[in-house]
């Protein structure tokens, strides 16, 4: 297996990793997701996969088929009025394929994107889980992440 960044050659394989990402979310709070849908389009892939401030990560085997991505945001606070001037990274989402769950990808992923944050000089890298992805939480819990701020709502 190899991490990469993300390229034109891996649009089919992060475009279907992207339906499964929303079905989970559709499947635990259809109330906020459709299911069937497919948060970006293949031009909208190739503008983000272009962007350094945005890279994309994925883990593809031997033959180059797309096992995992895993989509990030570079977070520069060092022009802020009240943060401490920092850079962090932000995971925007990990996804491992249905198929490759169990094998790893999903450490090989993070570890990937934790040597690249190092590499940038980040302070910290962050991320979101959704309550209604045990499995997601479950993960991140075993990757040592432990919890930054709680997202609470009240649905009406």
């Amino acid at each position: 297996m190899l991490v990469r960044r993300a390229g034109e050659q891996d649009l089919a394989g992060v475009g279907s990793l992207l339906r499964q990402v929303a079905q989970v979310h559709a499947d635990g709070r259809p109330d906020l997701f459709r299911s069937g849908a497919r948060k970006y389009t293949d031009a909208e892939l190739l503008g983000i996969f272009a962007d350094d401030a945005h890279p994309v990560f994925v883990a593809v085997d031997e033959g180059g088929a797309v096992l995992g991505h895993a989509f990030c945001e570079v977070q520069d606070f060092r022009g802020s009025n009240n943060m401490q001037p920092i850079v962090s990274l932000y995971i925007d989402d990990i996804c491992v394929d249905e198929k490759s769950r169990g094998q790893h990808v999903g450490t090989a992923l993070y570890q990937h994107v934790i040597a690249f944050a190092r590499e940038l000089g980040c302070h910290n890298v962050t991320l979101n889980v959704w309550e209604c992805n045990p499995g997601a939480r479950a993960f991140y819990d075993a990757m040592g992440m432990t919890p930054l701020k709680t997202c609470l709502e009240q649905v009406l």
